[in-house]
């Protein structure tokens, strides 16, 4: 493959790597990627930094009784 169609398929690769990832989609499954070092390497690292970042800001519930606090502040705004 010449090095000028290899990097047409990267930068096509590339531009739907953002929308890859945001469906949840197995980018890693492309078959740019299993061919191409680059990409792949491209694709580990972004896996790695949004890993990283999940890390540091975990996912936390929010008390049960957010809800009802917020609709009655609602309902005291309206009164």
């Amino acid at each position: 493959m010449s090095e000028e169609i290899k990097s047409m398929k990267c930068a096509e690769f590339q531009a739907q790597l953002p929308e890859l990832i945001e469906s949840g989609a197995r980018a890693a499954e492309d078959p740019h990627v299993k061919e191409c070092d680059l990409c792949r390497e491209l694709l580990e690292n972004l896996e790695a930094i949004a890993e990283a970042a999940r890390q540091l800001f975990p996912e936390v519930e929010p008390p049960e009784e957010l809800w009802e606090h917020i609709d009655s502040a609602i309902k005291k705004d309206k009164g």
